[in-house]
């Protein structure tokens, strides 16, 4: 097998040190903008717009639907205000987990049931994120930035012979 063999984006396997984390759709093609980023960058946002787009008509047969059964005013303005509500709720929380990791892990599988009701509200955060960068790039980037100067830290304080940094005053007797 031929080193290059691995998809484009990925890391080589024997590189030292911490490797970025993959993004959805993107793989590690964001650490440097390679590998066909710019062309994913447009179809995740054409995608993401496109299923949005398509949401809305599913919303609004199943809106039509509700007329159609004469279910009545009350109803359908409580579909629209939960709809819009959990729309909004999902967009937020999507936006945020672009920008830091969630303190709650537990509370964001907790609101996972609300963020799929709302899910136009991810698909819009998605769209307008990914006219920017990758979805999460910033936040991955920083994240791999700190890892990158910790590791070549630790890997500069320990280069050389911990015995020949004694005191400078000192000198060693010559062995004969």
């Amino acid at each position: 097998m031929s080193e290059n063999s691995a998809a484009p984006g990925t890391p080589p396997a024997t590189a030292p040190g911490p490797q970025p984390e993959p993004i959805r759709f993107f793989g590690t093609t964001w650490v440097d903008h390679d590998g066909g980023y710019g062309l994913r960058r447009v179809g995740v946002a054409a995608g993401s717009l496109a299923a949005a787009v398509a949401a809305c008509f599913v919303l609004r047969f199943a809106y039509e639907g509700l007329e159609i059964a004469e279910v009545g005013g009350f109803v359908g303005v409580l579909v629209i205000a939960m709809f819009s509500i959990c729309s909004a709720i999902a967009f937020r929380k999507t936006w945020e987990g672009f920008g830091a990791r969630p303190a709650d892990p537990s509370r964001e599988d907790a609101l996972r049931g609300l963020k799929s009701i709302g899910f136009i509200g991810s698909l819009l955060a998605y769209f307008i994120r990914s006219l920017t960068e990758a979805p999460g790039e910033k936040l991955r980037r920083t994240e791999y930035e700190k890892a990158r100067a910790q590791f070549e830290k630790r890997r500069s304080t320990r280069t050389g012979n911990p015995a020949a940094r004694k005191a400078s005053g000192r000198k060693r007797p010559k062995r004969g």
